[in-house]
């Protein structure tokens, strides 16, 4: 993902630093500096993620499937189900209140795990995976 933040972060870092730092050269020093801590901190973050999932103790190894399972049941209920069930409620003439609205938050956790799963299937049709 630094890859494609290199770009549009580069040009950014420098104009900020200009005014810091007017020699050119100690300007890309410092941003290469930027970067190369930027891709260590992933690589990093990468090899938690690794140990996590190979990890024999389901706590460890299962929490962000669990964060995924919960945040499809939610959305299922919110948007699917319920609904449903209302119109249905309704229909019979049996209407029901109105089930409590479940945070919006779930979509950027959603969109967030399925970007993920995006870049990881973007890897895998790369062959860069097994």
């Amino acid at each position: 993902m630094l890859a494609t933040l290199i770009p549009v972060l580069g040009p950014i870092l420098d104009k900020v630093l200009g005014s810091v730092l007017p020699d050119q050269g100690k300007r890309q020093e410092v941003i290469m500096t930027v970067f190369s801590l930027l891709g260590a901190s992933d690589i990093a973050q990468t090899e938690v993620n690794k140990a996590e999932a190979s990890s024999g103790n389901w706590f460890a190894a299962g929490w962000r499937p669990m964060i995924g399972w919960s945040c499809a049941v939610a959305l299922a209920f919110q948007y699917v189900l319920s609904p449903l069930l209302m119109w249905v409620a309704e229909l019979t003439g049996h209407p029901l209140p109105a089930p409590p609205k479940l945070d919006d938050v779930l979509w950027e956790l959603m969109f967030g795990m399925l970007g993920m799963a995006g870049l990881r299937s973007i890897e895998k049709v790369k062959g860069l995976v097994k």
